[in-house]
């Protein structure tokens, strides 16, 4: 059996035995955890992102800041989108962050699994605490860590004395799980701030903002607040980020849309929080993150398709993008970004949508209307809780947005083609297992695991 089978058998065999059902409690994975000998208090240092949106982004844009300055750095994520190796990435040669080998990721998932020995746990806990062994035994000089749902109990909150934190902007997602107003939900985020440590706020709703101000002043954690201690926007092409101490010209990030301006500035003001303490180099202060600006690579955050085997589906005049957004606010900031392609190269715009039927769809879709021109919507493969292509085109056509359904994305992409002559823009968005979905289709080789 090769390598491969073994890893996929073993997290298959896991899924069966720990369902992906979430508990959000810290009890069982910290018996779990202590059992293993506390991986969790060996990680190098712990940047700790949790948030609505732009977690995967701002972590991406930091990432790539710290590698310029010459750091090795790990990166935990979740979900992944082709294989479950690309959610737990460790430092290797040069500097470079890459996913867990088959044989590694094997390896730590079949001692986390013995130790626990059929204790009660579930996917979620299994593979966390598998990830702090990796990071716990691979050397390097920081630890990205993503929140995988909220933060007061979320899996990942076991670290007591986290570097940094970062929240990222906080909206209404998972509302069954986290509270169903922004106040509470920013609540479940700010759980991940802890006694005597820094945490960066990026841009927030005044009812966020407040809630996670309660929990800083009740821990005793200090804030580094945009539009307080830090801003960053867009001046003639150029982003502008300045503090108290300085002012920087810099770059567009590399990654698109007006919401990258507010995950890079965040990113640059958790880079220079970092830097007060980090180790020395001989990069210069702007130079990483001019160089991370320039190379942070986050895959389907409105990522353009262009050379893949989708492309060869349709004729070279229509455009291809992709994004994983999901929620009402993704929405709006989808909507602003192909507006803001649309006034830079006009093309007639449409949508190619599949949901998981859990999520807001009509809070997702409202921003489209009067946007674009048509939508198919599809479901996504090997999803049981996928929306149907009819709810889904039920819903747009509710909010006057011109929807029929298509059997697959090949179906929707090639009806899309074959509409009026011309240049023509395509967005595929919804869902990040859709976005997983498409990338493999595309013949995506973004994640090339690395070696043990």
């Amino acid at each position: 059996m090769g390598t491969k089978l073994t890893v996929d058998a073993l997290l298959g065999e896991l899924q069966s035995r720990h369902p992906m059902l979430i508990d959000l409690s810290l009890d069982r994975i910290r018996r779990l955890l202590d059992k293993l000998g506390n991986p969790h208090l060996s990680l190098p240092s712990v940047i700790h992102i949790a948030g609505t949106n732009g977690k995967g982004s701002t972590l991406a844009l930091l990432l790539a800041m710290l590698q310029a300055a010459g750091h090795r750095v790990h990166a935990y994520t979740s979900p992944h989108l082709i294989r479950f190796n690309e959610r737990i990435q460790l430092a290797g040669d040069a500097n470079r962050t890459a996913p867990i080998h088959d044989d590694h990721l094997a390896d730590v998932l079949a001692r986390v699994d013995a130790t626990n020995d059929g204790e009660p746990m579930t996917f979620f806990e299994i593979t966390t605490a598998a990830a702090f062994l990796a990071f716990a035994e691979v050397p390097a000089d920081y630890t990205l860590l993503e929140v995988g749902l909220g933060g007061r109990l979320d899996a990942t909150n076991v670290i007591d004395k986290p570097r940094l934190n970062i929240i990222t902007p906080v909206s209404i997602d998972h509302a069954d799980k986290l509270g169903d107003t922004i106040g509470q939900i920013a609540f479940e985020k700010a759980g991940i701030l802890k006694p005597a440590t820094t945490a960066v706020i990026a841009a927030q709703s005044e009812d966020a903002l407040a809630s996670i101000h309660q929990t800083a002043e009740r821990v005793g954690a200090r804030l580094v607040q945009h539009g307080v201690d830090y801003d960053s926007f867009e001046e003639r092409g150029r982003l502008i980020f300045q503090n108290e101490e300085r002012l920087l010209d810099l770059p567009l990030p590399n990654l698109v849309g007006q919401n990258q301006i507010t995950n890079a500035g965040t990113a640059i003001a958790a880079y220079l929080e970092l830097k007060g303490n980090a180790p020395a180099t001989n990069a210069t202060e702007e130079g990483p993150i001019e160089a991370g600006l320039s190379q942070a690579d986050w895959p389907a955050r409105f990522s353009r398709l262009a050379g893949t085997e989708l492309n060869t589906w349709v004729s070279d005049d229509m455009e291809l993008w992709l994004d994983g957004g999901h929620n009402p606010a993704a929405g709006v900031v989808l909507a602003r970004t192909l507006a803001d392609l649309d006034e830079r190269a006009a093309k007639d715009t449409y949508l190619i949508v599949g949901m998981m039927n859990q999520k807001d769809i009509k809070g997702f879709l409202e921003p489209f209307a009067g946007l674009i021109r048509a939508m198919r919507t599809i479901a996504i493969p090997d999803e049981q809780n996928s929306a149907t292509p009819e709810e889904l085109a039920e819903v747009a056509n509710g909010l006057s947005i011109p929807a029929t359904t298509s059997t697959d994305l090949r179906a929707a992409l090639a009806e899309l083609n074959e509409l009026k002559s011309g240049a023509k823009r395509v967005l595929i968005c919804g869902s990040l297992y859709l976005a997983g979905h498409v990338l493999e289709l595309a013949g995506s080789k973004l994640f090339e695991p690395g070696q043990k």
